[in-house]
């Protein structure tokens, strides 16, 4: 059993994925925990295993494949793996939910934003219609999306990519989940709109009093949002670490190299 500080203990998971017939193992036998309403990082290059660790732990395969997991995924001492999907959608959204890189393909075009809120509140609290739309305003305004009333009924089109992430994470963190895992949630943002998103992620942190799990490939990013950082590698943890320790003192060559690729600036306010 988990310990009772412990949200989230994840023990010697493997991940592997099937597409037209070809299975990859993409996660090797990791382990880490997350405890309630702390801040945790993974940090590695494209194809190091950490987004694939992240659906691993909601149990949603890769667009196009199939998933195969072995390992311990436990959620406040309630083993994962094995356990009806039935039972899994009901914890999924609800107490673990996740923001994706690409909120166009994560958002249904042909329905309103407000609509696709709607359908998370109903199904996972079972809010009447009134309630929902009501609640989804507020959801709205809460990210940061100026005459929420108005745009409730806007469709995914109709926002710029900073404010379609508003949106996602509106819808991820309708249901007042337990961890919120944010997997590149700046992706392809300009400079300007990344700081606000990570902003936002903090606020929300603090005022609903969730963890998170912030998936990235740049320590610059994680930079002040986590407490604890883990490294990942071609499947593995090669560091883990307080982030304060991991930028002061990298032990791992990769970890060092990850952090000379981070922009810093010099006195006089140059990159260097």
């Amino acid at each position: 059993m988990a310990d009772a500080d412990t949200l989230l203990q994840v023990r010697d998971l493997r991940a592997s994925f099937t597409r037209e017939g070809r299975t990859s193992q993409v996660v090797r036998g990791i382990g880490f925990d997350i405890a309630p309403g702390e801040a945790v990082g993974f940090v590695g290059e494209s194809g190091s295993g950490k987004s694939v660790t992240a659906r691993a732990l909601m149990r949603l395969a890769p667009e196009g494949s199939s998933l195969q997991l072995a390992g311990s995924i436990r959620y406040r001492g309630q083993e994962l793996l094995g356990l009806p999907e039935a039972q899994m959608r009901d914890i999924r959204g609800r107490r673990i939910a996740m923001v994706f890189q690409d909120p166009m393909s994560s958002l249904n075009p042909v329905l309103s934003v407000g609509a696709q809120i709607d359908d998370m509140l109903r199904r996972h609290t079972g809010a009447s219609a009134q309630a929902a739309r009501r609640r989804t305003v507020e959801l709205l305004g809460l990210v940061g999306i100026r005459d929420a009333q108005r745009r409730v009924d806007d469709y995914p089109h109709q926002f710029s990519g900073g404010m379609r992430q508003r949106v996602m994470i509106a819808m991820a963190v309708s249901c007042a989940p337990d961890l919120l895992i944010a997997d590149e949630p700046t992706t392809a943002l300009d400079v300007t709109v990344q700081a606000q998103i990570l902003r936002l992620l903090l606020r929300l942190r603090r005022e609903l009093g969730m963890a998170l799990l912030l998936i990235t490939h740049d320590f610059g990013v994680i930079a002040g949002m986590v407490e604890r950082v883990h490294v990942m590698l071609e499947g593995a943890i090669v560091e883990s670490g307080p982030i304060d320790g991991i930028f002061a003192d990298p032990q791992h060559a990769y970890t060092r190299a990850l952090l000379d690729a981070v922009p810093r600036l010099d006195r006089a306010g140059r990159p260097a």
